[in-house]
C-alpha cells in the first residue's frame, strides 16, 4: 500500500505545508537524507492545543499533537519530494514539549510521533528520537518536532 493510502487509513490526510515563520526551508534534500525543519501542530489552519504540558494541556492533547506534527512533517517532505514512496526510512526524530516545570513525561508525548510513523511505515518508521522539555516553543505551541529521512 502507498504511503499516502495508510495515512488515509488512519483516517488523516496529508494538508499543504505549513508556510516557514521565518527565513528558512520546510525541507532539504541533501544527498539521500531529507532533513525536515521544525513542524508545529496546525490542522487545518489552527494551531492544536496551544500552552504547556503540565499546566494547561493534557497527555492525550500533547500526543494528539505530536502526531499532527509528524503529520505535518511528511507535508514538508513533499516539497521536496513528489512521491513518498521513496522514503527508505524514518532515521532521526527530535521532538519538543513546552513543559511546566517538574513535567517529565516528554517521551509520552512523542510517542504520537514515533507511533504515526511506525502506522505508517511500519519497521522503516522505527527511529532514533530525542525528547526534550523547554519552556516555550514558537507561537506558544506545545510540541514541535524535527526529523530525518532517509531516501
Amino acid at each position: 500500500m502507498k504511503i499516502e493510502d495508510r495515512v488515509r487509513a488512519i483516517n488523516l490526510e496529508i494538508p499543504e505545508p505549513v508556510k516557514p515563520l521565518g527565513a528558512y526551508l520546510p525541507a532539504l534534500l541533501s544527498g539521500n537524507q531529507i532533513y525536515v525543519s521544525g513542524q508545529l501542530p496546525f490542522l487545518k489552519g489552527q494551531l492544536l492545543h496551544p500552552g504547556q504540558l503540565g499546566r494547561d494541556i493534557t497527555i492525550e492533547q500533547g500526543y494528539e499533537a505530536a502526531r499532527i506534527c509528524a503529520l505535518n512533517s511528511l507535508s514538508a517532505i513533499k516539497t521536496v519530494l513528489s512521491d513518498l514512496d521513496k522514503i527508505k526510512r524514518i532515521v532521526k526524530i527530535n521532538g519538543y514539549v513546552s513543559s511546566e516545570r517538574g513535567f517529565n513525561d516528554q517521551p509520552q508525548i512523542i510517542n504520537g510521533a514515533s507511533e504515526f510513523f511506525f502506522e505508517v511505515f511500519g519497521e522503516s518508521g522505527r527511529h532514533a528520537r530525542s525528547a526534550v522539555g523547554v519552556p516555550g516553543l514558537p507561537m506558544g505551541s506545545c510540541v514541535e518536532l524535527d526529523l530525518i529521512a532517509e531516501i
